[in-house]
């Protein structure tokens, strides 16, 4: 009696704990990458808000009221970039120097703890790593 509708168990069963350990790896790997682009997004989106407390720190180095938006602007692209697999390695990279100047602004200016910079920075350099093969300009 061959159904159509009923499982069979027996055949490939093994495959699929393989087939799923792989996904979950894949997700793994994948969560410090999403979670780094989350908050970029909502930072840069903040900053283009123009929230007051995140535009403090510009005019406190003397920069231009315009540059806390264009940071927040390349916050916002970065983010989405990372979200993107072509793209995230790119991203990453376009992020690093803003986190060296986030890191910067709380060393130089006694703002407390610039651990998060830090942080995020680490993330950065490990989303490069992450996506450096499906980066566009790896030709693998």
């Amino acid at each position: 009696m061959n159904n159509s509708n009923s499982i069979n168990l027996g055949e490939g069963a093994g495959s699929s704990g393989k087939t799923g350990s792989r996904t979950l790896k894949r997700i793994l790997v994948l969560v410090p990458v999403v979670l780094l682009a989350l908050v970029m997004i909502m930072a840069g989106a903040a900053k283009l808000a123009g929230v007051p407390e995140l535009h403090q720190s510009f005019s406190a180095m003397g920069l231009p009221l315009w540059f806390g938006y264009f940071i927040g602007a390349a916050e916002l692209a970065g983010g989405l970039g990372l979200l993107v697999p072509r793209l995230s390695a790119w991203a990453a990279i376009g992020l690093v120097p803003i986190m060296l100047g986030a890191a910067y602004f709380h060393i130089a200016y006694a703002v407390p703890s610039a651990v998060p910079a830090f942080v995020f920075l680490a993330l950065c350099v490990y989303a490069i790593v992450v996506g450096r093969k499906k980066a566009i300009w790896v030709s693998v």
